[in-house]
């Protein structure tokens, strides 16, 4: 691991929060450059109340009082658990399921074609899948494109929030989440959750067979990934990252695609300057050549 950016010294006096109760701007900053150093999230200037309300997560769960007491912790913890805890909760796990429908469409049309042209291993991966709505979403369209067709398909779902994983792979999701799938695809992928919270529903295990998850930092280049990939869906997550970053980013999942192999992004993500060995097929999708 990198080594913590800022000084020791500032740890000593226990001043919490400036006048306005949010985080002070000493220890905001040596936070959001341990952020940056371990997971590439640029924190910028004026988000100090997401930080402190983030921050504080994590403070009420250890009994810390004291933002500049909880930074003397963060760098003093010898299992450098916590600082994988901090990154679950300074990570955005904001999703929805067919969220960006055009590109599913999109990507149904490519596996059309693909079966056509016999065309049977497909390999995907959907970075930072949050809570796991993408990747469910890709396998019920895949499933839903390939019409019985024999496969031999998986989905790869990462994010850096270990926290999320475990209840990826469940595949349990509330009434209220499932609403933007579907009627008749809902009905036919999902059956109701016994034991959950009401109305929760979960994933058939036709759904859940395609996709594996593992946590990962996309700001740790190279990727323990092989590939060949045809398609990798990076979405709204680059918003967070600087250009240096991104371009390590988009040089490895250059490198995972195979030829022919599209790369699908944010609808909000300009990355125009910094996709030379990519071309643009369609707003935020791109293809290897």
């Amino acid at each position: 691991m990198q080594s913590w950016t800022g000084s020791e010294a500032m740890v000593g006096v226990e001043s919490p929060r400036s006048a306005d109760g949010l985080i002070d701007a000493e220890t905001f900053n040596s936070i959001r450059r341990i952020v940056y150093a371990k997971s590439g999230i640029f924190v910028r200037n004026g988000k100090e109340a997401m930080v402190s309300a983030r921050v504080g997560k994590r403070m009420r769960a250890l009994g810390i009082t004291g933002f500049r007491a909880y930074l003397k912790y963060l760098k003093k913890d010898p299992s450098g658990n916590e600082i994988v805890q901090l990154l679950d909760v300074m990570a955005t796990n904001v999703t929805s399921f067919f969220r960006q429908a055009d590109q599913f469409e999109f990507l149904a049309n490519v596996i059309r074609d693909r079966l056509m042209q016999k065309q049977r291993r497909f390999r995907f991966w959907c970075a930072a899948c949050s809570t796991g709505e993408e990747p469910y979403t890709l396998a019920m369209t895949f499933l839903e494109a390939a019409e019985g067709s024999w496969t031999d398909a998986k989905i790869l779902g990462t994010d850096i929030a270990g926290s999320v994983l475990a209840a990826c792979d469940r595949g349990v999701f509330s009434e209220e989440a499932a609403s933007s799938i579907p009627d008749e695809l809902r009905s036919k992928y999902f059956l109701p959750h016994r034991g959950g919270s009401l109305g929760s529903l979960k994933a058939r295990s036709t759904l859940r067979q395609l996709i594996v998850f593992r946590r990962m930092n996309l700001a740790s280049t190279p990727y323990p990934l092989k590939g060949p990939l045809d398609a990798i869906l990076c979405r709204n997550v680059m918003i967070y990252f600087d250009n240096e970053v991104r371009r390590r980013l988009l040089s490895e999942m250059y490198r995972l695609l195979k030829p022919g192999g599209y790369l699908l992004t944010g609808h909000a993500e300009s990355l125009t300057c910094m996709l030379s060995d990519f071309k643009a097929v369609r707003p935020s999708v791109y293809v290897k050549d």
